[in-house]
């Protein structure tokens, strides 16, 4: 039995150590310094909803900067939790969350809210109560947070960057669902309170929420440091829009990963977050 519990705690001191074994290809100290992470659940309330997430929290000692990782339409914190395994164990702390209402039938999704009650705006309230709490976290250097978002996710991201500039020292933009806006045309108060979009069903507000706005109209005043980060493959999200964009910003990099579709996997990803991480260091 006592072996037993033992094996349990070794596996579990692995698992909380994420991003530590040498299976992580930023785990060479060419890319920086490698710290202990721990993995915390964190919850957070938006109105009387719980928002569920996890935090990646590297032991500096100190307090370090934070990244909010948004995901994307359909998927869940597991998109973040791939950044933050590959970049916490570099010293920045990322908390990956299940928006409320965002996740497929066919995923886990531990936060409350229905997905005919979601959209792209109740998104962003979810990061701004996200961002809210994250200034009480006691690991975190309020100075440098950063927000990370991918696909709808990267769209939510822009907004609440808009929104909050003050508060957040930069955003990463990963395959930005910019054209989503033109969702907003479809909007009918006579149409079907159920409306399939592929890989998720949502309500009326999903469309009414988006209609008549556009945040590339906004984007010109966002002062901070951007960077998109775009697959050329990628026939969601348009490379061409994507780097149209880029261009809106008044300080903006662009980064192409050749061969990449939408969402980032294996190579594809490591050179996301090399490149996202190159970013950090160079804000931080």
């Amino acid at each position: 039995m006592k072996k037993l519990l033992s094996l349990c705690l070794i596996l579990l001191t692995v698992l909380l150590c994420t991003g530590c074994g040498e299976s992580n290809p930023l785990a060479d100290e060419k890319y920086g310094k490698n710290y202990k992470v721990d993995v915390r659940e964190i919850t957070v309330d938006n109105n009387g909803q719980k928002i569920w997430g996890e935090a990646y929290i590297p032991d500096t000692g100190g307090k370090v900067p934070l990244v909010l990782t948004s995901h994307g339409l359909g998927t869940n914190h597991n998109t973040g939790a791939a950044y933050a395994e590959l970049l916490a164990q570099k010293g920045y702390a990322f908390y990956t969350w299940d928006f409320r209402g965002g996740t497929s039938e066919d995923r886990e999704n531990r936060s409350d809210g229905s997905s005919l009650d979601m959209s792209v705006m109740t998104e962003v309230s979810d990061v701004e109560a996200i961002l809210k709490a994250a200034k009480t976290w006691d690991f975190v250097d309020t100075d440098r947070i950063f927000l990370l978002g991918c696909s709808q996710g990267g769209l939510v991201t822009a907004i609440a960057g808009v929104r909050h500039e003050d508060e957040v020292a930069g955003l990463i933009l990963c395959y930005p669902a910019f054209g989503m806006t033109r969702l907003g045309e479809r909007y009918s108060e006579d149409m079907p309170e159920e409306n399939d979009l592929g890989n998720i069903t949502v309500g009326r507000r999903f469309f009414k929420d988006l209609s008549g706005y556009d945040v590339r109209n906004d984007i010109p005043d966002f002062d901070k440091p951007v960077i998109i980060i775009q697959g050329s493959k990628d026939d969601l999200v348009l490379p061409e829009t994507a780097e149209a964009a880029s261009k809106l910003y008044p300080d903006c990099e662009y980064h192409l990963i050749e061969g990449a579709e939408h969402g980032f996997s294996d190579q594809y990803l490591t050179e996301a977050a090399v490149t996202a991480l190159e970013f950090l260091q160079k804000h931080t």
